[in-house]
């Protein structure tokens, strides 16, 4: 069975401290000497993403 697939929608400026908080902590892994593999991962996937522009109608 399949890893199911999740979806965020993320304003400009909480899709950019998700990035600077991804190097951060790799930053971090990478002076305690641990391996960064999954961070690379995610970090590509989100410079990688697509840009939807979402009209959000407030209530």
């Amino acid at each position: 069975m399949r890893n199911p697939k999740y979806h965020i929608y993320l304003m400009p400026d909480e899709r950019r401290t998700v990035i600077n908080s991804l190097i951060d902590l790799r930053n971090d892994l990478i002076s305690q000497g641990r391996y960064t593999d999954i961070i690379d991962e995610l970090l590509i996937k989100f410079t990688k993403a697509k840009i939807k522009k979402i009209k959000v109608e407030e209530v």
